[in-house]
């Protein structure tokens, strides 16, 4: 296996788990903002908002990694 086949391995794998970590953060997100909201209804807008700021930014930041790994494979 030559160092090519292997950045393109490592590339993979590194993408693989950038996914699964942001889409466990995003759930695990969601989760929290439904119980807040459950109890209290009252500050759901507020809590919504803050959720949806967040989700985005996980968001953000797996793009860049996925562009990271994506170079690596590329470069290599």
């Amino acid at each position: 296996m030559g160092i090519n086949a292997i950045a393109h391995l490592a590339a993979g794998l590194g993408a693989g788990l950038i996914i699964l970590g942001a889409s466990y953060g995003i759930g695990k997100l969601a989760a929290a903002t439904m119980e807040a909201s459950g109890r209290q209804p009252e500050v759901a807008p507020q809590v919504r908002t803050a959720m949806i700021i967040s989700a985005a930014l996980i968001e953000g930041v797996t793009f860049f990694a996925l562009v990271i790994c994506m170079v690596l494979a590329i470069k290599s």
